[in-house]
């Protein structure tokens, strides 16, 4: 029997940049149909707090973002552009809107077709990253941080350049198409 071994809960009650790089190496798991897939996660990005201009959370709690104002360890899954599920994992402490896009993984590029190949979708909103929600991450290899490179986040220029220009994406190198 495949025995879950997912990351604890405090891992996500810390700063968001920490969590974002730190979740690189990781395995993101999804029991699917008694089959649990493990991809290891290759690529992220940080949305950090009420400030960030690029974030959800930045006219504070809406029907969409309340997740993010809520304890860390909990799964924002929202749909972009009416079309792709995005999967975010709340950060921080509670309040404190923050959340990390799991954009990549080894076998699977792009946020959208991470979530397709995973099959989630809106119903993993707001349900704790852990095995009893079939959507999970484990820890993984250690990545040295020489292998570990930030960069602006993708899609994000409404943000103007001083939010859209942080290095708040991290990805593995060698690991983007």
């Amino acid at each position: 029997m495949d025995t879950a071994r997912p990351l604890p809960q405090e891992f996500f009650n810390q700063p968001t940049l920490t969590v974002a790089r730190e979740l690189i190496g990781s395995r993101l798991c999804r029991n699917l149909d008694g089959t649990v897939l493990r991809y290891r996660i290759t690529e992220t990005e940080a949305y950090d707090g009420p400030d960030d201009c690029a974030s959800h959370a930045r006219s504070g709690p809406t029907p969409r973002s309340a997740v993010m104002f809520g304890p860390a360890g909990i799964w924002y899954v929202y749909l972009c552009y009416g079309i792709h599920w995005l999967l975010n994992v709340v950060t921080g402490p509670e309040s404190y809107p923050a959340a990390v896009l799991i954009r990549g993984t080894e076998s699977v590029s792009g946020p959208g077709r991470l979530t397709k190949a995973l099959a989630i979708n809106g119903n993993f909103n707001h349900l704790p990253v852990n095995p009893e929600s079939a959507l999970w991450i484990e820890p993984g290899e250690p990545v040295e941080p020489a292998r570990i490179s930030a960069s602006a986040r993708i899609g994000v220029a409404y943000a103007g350049p001083d939010w859209s220009q942080r290095p708040y994406r991290f990805h593995l190198n060698g690991n983007l198409p």
